[in-house]
Parts: structure tokens; C-alpha cells; sequence
């Protein structure tokens, strides 16, 4: 019996249909599909790859409550012009799927051994232990003593693992795209990597270890009393779009610091969303000022989720901004600001 669950999200009438407006750009490739449509497509991890395993000593176990923890998500749309780059999403969301299929991009969710942080104290004061740990599960190499796991259930391998059954399984969608020649690895360069709160600052570290298309951080990164987000980075800083609201890490300068450690400040100024349009003066860091300190909501409904900000007739009031973060050109910036000191800065 094929395990595999896949839903037709939604056809046009004409075969070949556009579902979006599609900006001016190249394709890499071109999809080959009788019956161009939107998919959903998933699987468990620990079916795709019999080396996966369970890790309760960090909260990240195969099975909860009779439920399966490892279900992995895939999405693409082939009535849309390809732009030959996958979304890997540290936190689901279906309007970020929804958004990213009408973008013409393909995107994954692979659950991540992401229930450590409540559960692991370090005995030292080393300024690093905790992106140490976020790297190694993310990669599942020993970057960290104070986890143990392996390579098959770090982020980095399962996603590999996901996208080859994806070529396996649906051919038509090209998600061979994304697997390099030999397909020992994913063709890193090509991937958006989008995390939201302790995803965003996990995706941050790993932004700095391989070199991404580009980072999304929402309500992110953290990690306040860390200086790894100073360290050498595989990903330049242009590539990292970081968007906020006034939450708890924003008033205690959290967010603030770890962007000056990446260098943001060099690429413009913190935009208030709510008082500019794209391109938001092309800069790296995003702010709304439409919920006021204190409202629970901001710290997720800055992110394309279904707990996201709508106006009175039901639009994500922030999708100019998502569709800005996934798509604006690297190579433009803003211009550098002054550091604050009140975000007390360690060099």
C-alpha cells in the first residue's frame, strides 16, 4: 500500500493556468506534467529512512500520544513558472505554503529536534553552547556534548532524505532539482530557510554554517546571553531578512543585538512596516508597530500562519511584507545605521 498521502489542493479549468501574477524571471527548469496542478505531499520520516529514531531524553520522540511526530510536508505547484528555489520551513504554516506555491517555489516541513531548550542547562558560561547544540540539530554532526543526535535525525539529513523521495515519488514536480548531482547533499544555495521564534534563531545558526539562499527569521533570532551570532558566516548577511513586532524579546533588545551581531546594521535602518512600502528602503530588518507592547499575538502573527494579522476584509495585512522577504534581490541594501547601545553589543 503506497503511504503516501497526496492532495490535489486545487486545478484550473485550463491546464496550465497561472493561479498568481507572476513577477518577470527565469526559470531553471520546466515542469513536464499532464495535469498541472497544486500538491500537498507527505510522509513520516521514519518511513522514508529506517535509520530515523526516536529521542525522548529531548523531547523529540516518533510517537506522542498515539500520534506520529515526524510527518514531513511537501508543496509546489506546477500550473506556476518555476523559480528553482525550495523553502525549507522550521514551522509549518499554511499561508506560508500557500504563498510560496503562488511564488512559483517549492517548499518542505521537516519536523526537527527542537524540544531540547527546555530541557538541557548548561554547566558552564560559555557564550556558545547554545548555538552549538541548535547546529548540531540541525546537522546531526557533534558540534555539541551535550546532546547526542545523529545524523539522520538532524534537520540537514532528513530533509535530504525527503527530497529524494520526493523525485522518487513525484517526478513531475522537479524536486531533483534541489539534490546535488551525486545526491549526497541538497544544493544548499538554492534553499530559503524560514524559522519563526526558537526556529528563527536555530535557522540563523545554520545560515552562518552552510551558505543558503536566503534566512527568514520571524520574531528572531534570540539567544540573549550568546555571542555566536558574531561568528564567521557561510551566509552573507544580505541574505538574512529578519521581521518583528513589539514582543518580549523586542522590549529587552533581544532581537536588536543578535541583528547588530550579524551585521544588519550595515544594510539600512529598522523599517516600521506600517509606515513605508516595499521595498522598505531595502533593508534587512522589518518591524510593525501595529499591536502594542504586551499583545500576546505579535510574537506569531508576524508570520505567514493562519494566527497572522488580517484587515477588515479578511487580507494578511503583512503578505507585502512575506512576499518582500522571499523575494526581494540580495544584492540590494540599505543604507548603514549606527549602532545602538542600548542593544549592548559583545564584539
Amino acid at each position: 500500500m503506497n503511504r503516501c498521502v497526496l492532495l490535489v489542493a486545487s486545478v484550473l479549468a485550463a491546464a496550465g493556468g497561472a493561479a498568481w501574477p507572476q513577477e518577470g524571471y527565469d526559470s531553471p527548469f520546466a515542469y513536464d506534467d499532464p495535469k498541472p496542478q497544486a500538491y500537498v505531499l507527505s510522509e513520516r520520516a521514519s518511513i522514508i529512512d529506517p535509520r530515523v529514531g526516536s529521542h525522548p531524553e529531548i523531547n523529540f520522540p516518533l510517537e506522542k500520544d498515539g500520534r506520529p511526530r515526524d510527518v514531513e510536508s511537501a508543496h509546489v505547484d506546477t500550473r506556476v513558472k518555476p523559480r528553482g528555489k525550495l523553502v525549507l520551513a522550521l514551522t509549518g504554516g499554511g499561508q506560508l505554503f500557500k504563498l510560496t506555491k503562488e511564488l512559483g517555489m517549492h517548499a518542505i516541513h521537516v519536523p526537527y529536534a527542537d524540544g531540547w531548550f527546555s530541557l538541557i542547562r548548561s554547566g558552564t558560561p560559555a557564550q556558545t553552547w547554545r548555538g552549538d547544540v541548535r547546529l548540531e540539530a540541525a546537522t546531526g554532526e557533534d558540534f555539541s556534548p551535550l546532546v547526542d543526535i545523529p545524523k539522520p535525525d538532524g534537520l540537514a539529513e532528513r530533509s535530504r532524505q525527503f527530497v529524494k523521495w520526493l523525485a522518487r515519488r513525484h517526478p513531475q514536480g522537479k524536486w531533483d532539482s534541489f539534490l546535488a548531482r551525486d545526491g549526497d547533499d541538497l544544493r544548499w544555495e538554492d534553499v530559503i530557510l524560514v524559522g519563526l521564534s526558537h526556529g528563527s534563531t536555530t535557522a540563523a545558526r545554520f545560515a552562518q554554517h552552510k551558505k543558503l539562499d536566503r534566512v527568514l527569521c520571524f520574531s528572531g533570532p534570540r539567544d540573549q546571553d550568546q555571542s555566536w551570532q558574531s561568528g564567521p558566516s557561510a551566509t552573507p548577511a544580505n541574505r538574512y531578512f529578519m521581521f518583528t513586532g513589539a514582543d518580549g524579546g523586542w522590549d529587552a533588545k533581544h532581537y536588536c543585538r543578535s541583528w547588530e551581531l550579524l551585521g544588519l546594521h550595515e544594510l539600512g535602518p529598522i523599517v516600521d512596516v506600517e509606515q513605508t512600502h516595499p521595498p522598505y528602503e531595502n533593508t534587512r530588518r522589518l518591524f510593525t508597530s501595529i499591536a502594542k507592547t504586551g499583545d500576546k499575538r505579535v510574537h506569531n502573527a508576524v508570520a505567514p500562519n493562519d494566527a497572522a494579522f488580517k484587515d477588515e476584509a479578511g487580507r494578511y495585512i503583512h503578505e507585502p511584507v512575506w512576499r518582500y522577504m522571499l523575494t526581494h534581490p540580495v544584492d540590494r541594501v540599505g543604507t548603514a545605521t549606527p549602532r545602538d547601545p542600548d542593544c549592548q553589543v559583545r564584539n
